[in-house]
Parts: structure tokens; sequence; C-alpha cells
């Protein structure tokens, strides 16, 4: 996961893998082909024409689709595509597109408001008001500006990207080829899935951002990635661009024995739970199944992630390697003394590392109560009184003393999520939510509990009891209804202090407890903050000195990965999967019912070999999925995957089951990223939903 500008250091690698472009224009975010790679908060997408036209995988636009439905109106399961910009519908409120612009490190302005002596909050506080002042400086009118932290702390960088706030629907293909195979098929090779859409970007008549407004124009990048409808074959080089979210390939090996003994089986746990009232709840109440349908992806997702963590580091050597790493560090750092006349002290950084490591046994004492606020902070109704109670305090003080998600930049944003909220969340399913966590919490030791949320409890110590007092606490509360919520993102904090709403009366008196908890939060960063680094500076000076290069772990910025087209071994002994699923495969796996529902269309088609000049001439068919050595991870997914020349010839969005532990250790024997082949979107596009407009407006010919 190289950043750009890593990227020249690599030439000889790069070059010898295939690429066939100069490596140093891949450093200039300002021109082809990496200013036409976009973040759209959370997954990755590309524009692919001159009028802002973008294109994503299909679970990335769940949001807009979900947002767009109704359950007499479906657009999950029935598609979507505008024939014109007039037709092209709205994206959730909250949507945005960010085009990465500039990127500088800031890490000696970050350090030098570290003073000497300070305690770990006041380092906290230091930086954070250093990241706060840096932003300040570098944000204007159209811009988010965001200050990453590599390493933990080891590098600061400023990123600079343009926002644009009109995102709007255009494409995205019928919930039985988007997500044919869904759930059962998620992580899992071979895979037969249509996963990609298309949005749109807009802005202002005069090309500034500009909130969603019905005159506003088709956003024209500079720049935009042409397709080669052609696509790649096995053995060819293919790259990625995109903003990979978190990796933990530098956590300690105490980290991954507690994702694997606690962590991954209490959110399995949890997330089943809670899945289950969810889908009861949407069997019985058409309108919860829409709204909850993004959730409910997301959900299955991250249980069969989880699962899959914990049954690829049960059959691998991770943990293990881990330990073998870090035993290999220390050995090394013992004979590191810079009276030697080496570069490195050793003694300095073992000593650093050592904290560490007991910093992050000290917090493993607190993690079901973290897991436990961090659950009932997710809650709709929770959380929307918890913005509104915070932003009226946070409003008194000065902007750049404002917390971090509650400043003048961020009240749009809280607004959106305000608005949004009433197509998300039914109030009976989060009321019985809230009851759950409340249960898991009256397990907590005495001393981890919240005293005001005992007092508002008032002694209700089992499910009825609970029921009974959240009942009453959500019929006191206008909250449910999006014009009051609006409403109260206004008041001051008097007036909100002032009112009767049970659920805002609730949240003021929680918020010094919550408050508290973030203070020590905000301490215990204070500590990784100075920790981290060492750690970090300890592994890179180990790797330069055996003549490897670093990169950090994945946190959300761009980067870059490369590699080739190929296969796998399940298993040492295994003869292997090819690299590429094609069109018959749909036709074997086709039931007749959902997942593997393909439309009646697309299978007449298939039989028909109708594929319209598509077919890639090695394989003699169409292909669907292909598979490369590609280091991916969430916030990949919609990653355009490029060839040789930087043309676009599929679009990332999953892993293969026995990769999904590399979060935590990089196997690159079994490690595969999954993408949809081009040319089995464009046979979609062209040959079953008739969106020949769009491929006119991407330069692609109807039948290459």
């Amino acid at each position: 996961m190289w950043q750009p500008s890593q990227l020249p250091a690599l030439s000889s690698t790069l070059k010898a893998r295939g690429l066939a472009l100069d490596p140093n224009t891949l450093t200039n975010l300002t021109s082809y082909p990496m200013d036409a790679i976009v973040s759209l908060g959370g997954c990755t997408a590309s524009f692919v024409s001159p009028d802002g036209l973008i294109v994503t995988n299909h679970h990335c636009a769940y949001g807009a689709l979900q947002y767009n439905s109704t359950p007499q109106q479906n657009r999950i399961d029935d598609g979507f595509l505008a024939h014109t910009f007039d037709e092209e519908l709205r994206a959730e409120p909250t949507q945005r597109v960010y085009v990465t612009e500039q990127i500088s490190d800031v890490t000696p302005r970050i350090n030098e408001a570290v003073k000497p002596g300070m305690d770990a909050y006041a380092r906290y506080v230091a930086i954070d008001q250093a990241r706060k002042s840096i932003v300040q400086g570098c944000e204007q009118p159209g811009y988010r500006c965001d200050v990453y932290t590599f390493g933990g702390g080891y590098r600061y960088q400023l990123v600079k990207q343009r926002e644009i706030q009109d995102v709007r629907l255009v494409y995205a293909p019928p919930r039985s080829i988007g997500k044919f195979g869904g759930d059962i098929d998620n992580w899992v090779w071979p895979r037969h899935t249509g996963d990609f859409s298309f949005l749109r970007a807009y802005v202002a008549k005069d090309g500034s951002a500009a909130p969603y407004a019905k005159d506003n124009v088709p956003y024209r990048p500079t720049h935009w990635l042409t397709l080669n409808p052609k696509g790649v074959e096995a053995g060819d080089f293919v790259m990625v661009a995109g903003y990979p979210g978190h990796t933990d390939r530098y956590r300690l090996a105490s980290e991954l024995q507690n994702a694997i003994d606690w962590y991954y089986p209490t959110m399995i746990a949890l997330l089943t739970d809670e899945l289950g009232m969810i889908e009861a709840a949407g069997q019985s109440n058409p309108d919860v199944a829409v709204k909850y349908a993004a959730t409910v992806a997301s959900y299955k997702n991250a249980l069969k992630n989880f699962q899959g963590n914990l049954d690829g580091l049960a059959h691998s050597r991770a943990l293990e390697t881990k330990r073998t790493q870090e035993a290999a560090l220390d050995k090394w750092l013992s004979h590191q003394s810079m009276s030697d006349g080496g570069k490195v002290n050793g003694a300095a950084l073992a000593t650093g590392v050592q904290r560490l490591r007991k910093l992050v046994d000290d917090q493993t004492l607190l993690r079901e109560r973290d897991l436990v606020v961090s659950q009932l902070a997710r809650g709709g109704m929770f959380h929307a009184a918890y913005q509104i109670v915070r932003l009226a305090q946070e409003k008194q003080k000065s902007n750049l003393d404002r917390e971090d998600g509650y400043q003048q930049r961020d009240e749009v944003r809280i607004l959106n999520a305000q608005q949004r909220l009433e197509r998300q969340m039914d109030p009976a399913l989060d009321r019985q939510l809230v009851v759950y966590v409340l249960e898991r919490y009256l397990k907590l030791p005495a001393d981890q509990r919240l005293p005001a949320l005992d007092t508002w409890l008032a002694g209700a110590n089992d499910a009825a009891a609970l029921e009974r007092r959240v009942a009453a606490l959500y019929a006191g509360s206008k909250l449910a209804d999006t014009a009051t919520r609006v409403k109260w993102l206004d008041a001051t904090d008097e007036q909100v202090r002032a009112s009767d709403d049970a659920w805002l009366k609730l949240m003021v008196a929680l918020m010094p407890d919550l408050l508290a908890l973030e203070r020590h939060d905000k301490t215990v960063a204070g500590e990784f903050a100075s920790l981290r680094p060492r750690y970090m500076a300890a592994v890179t000076a180990f790797a330069s000195a055996q003549g490897k290069p670093v990169y950090f772990d994945a946190n959300g910025s761009l980067r870059v990965t490369f590699g080739t087209v190929q296969g796998y071994a399940r298993h040492d002994d295994d003869v292997g999967e090819a690299p590429f699923t094609t069109a018959e495969g749909i036709v074997r796996k086709n039931t007749g019912t959902a997942p593997f529902d393909a439309p009646p269309a697309e299978l007449k088609a298939i039989e028909d070999k109708a594929y319209d000049g598509y077919a890639s001439p090695t394989l003699g068919t169409l292909p669907v999925n292909f598979l490369a050595d590609l280091d991916i991870t969430g916030g990949n997914s919609g990653s355009p995957v490029l060839d040789k020349d930087g043309h676009l010839v599929g679009l990332a969005f999953d892993g293969v089951w026995e990769g999904v532990s590399s979060g935590w250790v990089f196997d690159p024997e079994r490690t595969r990223s999954i993408q949809v082949d081009v040319r089995y979107m464009l046979w979609v596009m062209h040959r079953l939903d008739h969106a020949d407009t769009l491929l006119k407006e991407m330069s692609v010919p109807a039948e290459p």
C-alpha cells in the first residue's frame, strides 16, 4: 500500500512487472491518472467522462439506492438507469466526492507543538490543536483538508481535497447482477458478481462546490479515466489506486491475540443478535427492511469478515509470525548502541517498545465498557440527541477550540445526518436495539458504569424493566421527527438544557460522564502518540538495516498497489484456482432464488453466447470477475484497476477467504483481490440494461 511519493523509488520493480507509464507520473496528483481517482468517504471511485460521471462498486452506491427506495419502488432490487441528466436522483445527503489535490508533510509542525514534560493529556491536546490550526489554514470554500496520522504519529501529512457536495445516482444494475451470490459468495472464489454502479458529481454553474440544487451542473474534471474494453489476461500487469481504510500490520502480537480471543468472537455474537432483530422487524414491516437494507448489508459483510479473520488466523502462522518478528526486533535493538558508533539508540527504542506493550495490556481491562458505550452511541436516537447537545455546547467555544467533528466546517455534515435519519431508522426497532445494549451494560463492573445512566435507569435490572424505561424515553421525545431535530441544531446550550424532551434531558445528564470517558480516551491516545511512533521508528530502522522499504498501515489516505492477474492455490498441495470466472459460471450457479437468481434475459444471452464482441479471445467466452495479487482492504471497494498504460480494466470489490486475515499479516501466496472485469460491466450495460448513452459518454463503442 504505497504512497504515490514512494513509487519513483520502486521504478525498477514497476518496470520489471510491466508498467508502461513513467512511475513519476503517478506522483503528480493533478495529472492523469491520479487526479481521476476519488474518495467517496468509505469507498473509492473514479471519473470516467468529462461530465463528472463516476464509476464505483454497486455496494458503494447502496446508500444512494436505499435512500431512493420504498417498498413500492425498490431500486435496490430493480436497479436504476437515468437516461438524461434530469432523471438522475440525489444520493443520500451526506454523500460526498473528494478529489485529492495536494499532500504535504507536516510532521515538524505537529512535533513542535509537543513540549518536554507534557503529560499524556496535554500531549493529546497539543497535537489536536496543531492539527486543527494546520487544517484551518488550509481550508477554503469548496475544499476539505485533514491531517492524516501515519505509524501512530511517526509521520503526519496534510491532505487537501476538493469536496463535491452534490452527488447523484445515475445507474446501477439490479440486485440479481450487482449482488449476485449475495452474502453466501462474499469473500468467496469463484465469484460472478457485477459489482458496479455509476454516480455523477454536480457543482454550481460557476464551477464552485455547492449543496444539492436542481440547477447545478455536472462537474468537469480535468482528467478522467479511459476504459480498455479489451480488458486484461492472465499474467498482465495491473495496479490499483484508492483509499484503503485500515490495516493492523504494525500492531503488537498481544493486540492480535486479543482480537482472536475476544474482539472477533464478541463482535460476531453481538452483530448476529442485532441482525436477527433487524431482519425479524423487516419481515413484518417492509418499510423497516428498506430503511435498514444498507445496515444489514454492512453487518453481514462485517460478520463474514470477522469469521474469516478467525478462520484464517486459526489456520495461518500470523500470530507466530508476529511474535517472531517482535523477537527479532527486540534482539536487533539490543545490539544497537550509539556509543559504539551506531545510528540507532537501541536501548531507548527498546524501552519505548516495552512501555507500549504494557499500555496495550492495560487497555484490555476496559474493552467491554468501551464496546458497550460505542454500541449505545451508534443508536439512531442516541446519536441524534448526542449531536444536538454536543453541538450546542461546542458552539460556545472558539472554532479552533471546538471538538473535531463539531467545528463550523462540520455543521453541514451534522445537518445532513439529521435529515437522512428518518430514511434509515425505525423508532420501534431503534428502541429494541437500545434495550439490547443496556442489558449488556448492566453486566459491567460497578466501577465501569456511568453514574448518570444508573440514575436514569432507576433500578431497572432486567429486560422487562429496561423495556419500560426505554419505552417511556421514546414516548417522551419528539426527536423522531426530522423537522424537530433540525430545529434543535440551531439551539443554544441554555435552550437545550431547558428542554423537557426526554431524550435531550437524558443526554444533558449523561454528557458529563461521556466527556469524562472522552478525556480518559484522549489521555490514552496521548500516551499512544508518544509510544507508537517509537515502535514505528524501531521497525523502520530494522527494515532499513535489511535494505527493505517500509509502507505504513492503511489509514484512509491515497495509496497505490501493483501486481499481476493470477490465480492461487488454496493449500500447498492444491492445483490452484484459475484467475478468471466466466459467464457460463453464472448459469451453473443460478437457482432462480436469491441470491442466485440471475435475470432471465442474462441467462438467455449467455445461452445464445450473445457477447457482442466483449468475449476474451484467450478464454473464448465472456469474463466476469478476475483475481490479482493486489494488496487491498476496506475502502478500496470501487477502486479502478488499471492496466500497464493506465486504462481502466476492472473494479476491485472483494478478496478471497484465505486472505481475509491479511489485514494483520500479508500473505502474498494466498491473498488475492477480486475484481469485476470491465468486459462484463460493459456487456451488462449494453446487452441487458441498454445504457448505451453512458457507453457513448465514456467513448466506449457499443460493440468493440
